[in-house]
């Protein structure tokens, strides 16, 4: 009996094996949005239909080419749309902005026409605009033929590319705005999100649900903690919300955010000319970046081997340079944290030898 015992305890004690992440979409992807690397895929990159997720784009090009200002008359065409709406009618009048709303937030087909309409002419010019951005941002299969999403065997994208028009639209302040709202008033309509993950999931801000017999469901969503933004996106998944939930925590539970900068004095470099031997370098905000698992991280500090007096305070000194596994994430400016008098005049020699040792040390830096 011990012995029985003593087996079944050794078993329960193995190491227990992690299951791999599932979701019910054919196509997924998760990717964090400040780096755009992708934490998670399956069938990321294979062509699908996309329905309402197409708004994304069409909200992102009625922010870059419109003003949210400028009044929208409504035609027959855009008023008589199939499928969901913010119910607009023939000849109405209002605002751009008001459209983004009923587009993001009602989904309204209506006022994806009626944008398309205003601000290229016809639905079929605007689609070309928009599959041109795409292309612009590096989605090479996506491709758009209408601006709300209803079937056409030509409109297609990849949940990739998908999450990555999801960033670059997440970058507009104003499309941020919109898609984090569960509802809004706009001139007499009340408007209701149908996004549900604004008020399933913690940190949730955004961003577009969809919905076709042939794409099935298909939602975006972004979240936010701790400083770390993630995008997940399913194409045809039939537990979408349940999906999302479980890959934003997988994601969160992966990326965290890790300071390699500080804010403040980090550097001090020799002086000459002048009435001390060094003076401070100063970087004005923390640089903290979003860091897997294993990920090694590096800034690399671009300044002169020395300065030459006189030096002001909140001068430009230089630049640092951060990284993440040896790409380049980005940089920001260095300044000089005090002010020196010099002793005598600098000389024509003296400046240009400030200016060369500052860009070599610069360029044996970016090329090391």
């Amino acid at each position: 009996m011990m012995k029985i015992i003593c087996v079944i305890l050794a078993v329960l004690l193995l190491p227990c094996k992690v299951q791999a992440m599932e979701v019910s979409a054919v196509s997924a992807v998760l990717i964090e949005y400040a780096t755009g690397k992708t934490i998670y895929a399956k069938n990321a990159e294979t062509r699908m239909p996309m329905a309402s997720t197409t708004k994304i784009m069409t909200a992102l090009l009625a922010l870059e080419y419109g003003n949210p200002d400028e009044i929208v008359t409504v035609s027959r065409n855009a008023a008589y749309q199939e499928g969901s709406a913010m119910y607009l009618k023939e000849g109405e009048q209002l605002p751009l902005l008001h459209l983004i709303y009923g587009l993001m937030l009602a989904s309204g087909n209506d006022a994806a026409v009626a944008i398309a309409e205003h601000l290229a002419g016809d639905v079929d010019s605007f689609a070309a605009q928009m599959t041109e951005r795409a292309k612009a941002m590096g989605c090479e299969n996506t491709q758009f033929k209408n601006p709300n999403g209803l079937h056409d065997e030509a409109h297609y994208t990849t949940a990739l590319d998908l999450a990555r028009i999801a960033g670059e639209a997440l970058r507009n302040p104003i499309f941020r705005e919109i898609v984090s709202k569960k509802h809004a008033t706009v001139g007499n309509r009340s408007l209701h999100n149908h996004n549900k993950l604004l008020s399933m999931y913690e940190g949730a801000i955004g961003v577009k649900t969809g919905y076709t017999k042939a794409a099935g469901r298909t939602l975006v969503s972004a979240a936010e903690r701790e400083g770390v933004e993630l995008i997940a996106v399913t194409l045809c998944a039939p537990d979408d919300w349940n999906d999302h939930m479980r890959m934003l925590d997988y994601g969160f539970s992966k990326v965290k955010k890790k300071t390699v900068l500080q804010k403040g004095v980090i550097e001090a470099l020799p002086l000459e000319n002048g009435t001390q031997s060094q003076v401070e370098i100063l970087c004005g905000e923390a640089i903290a970046l979003p860091i897997m698992d294993g990920e090694k991280t590096e800034v690399k500090l671009c300044l002169p081997s020395k300065a030459i007096a006189p030096i002001r305070l909140g001068d430009s000194a230089g630049k640092a340079e951060y990284y993440i596994n040896g790409v380049k994430m980005g940089e920001t400016t260095l300044w000089y944290g005090e002010d020196v008098e010099s002793v005598k005049a600098p000389t024509f020699w003296d400046s240009l030898s400030f200016v060369l040792s500052c860009w070599l040390r610069c360029f044996f830096s970016s090329h090391a």
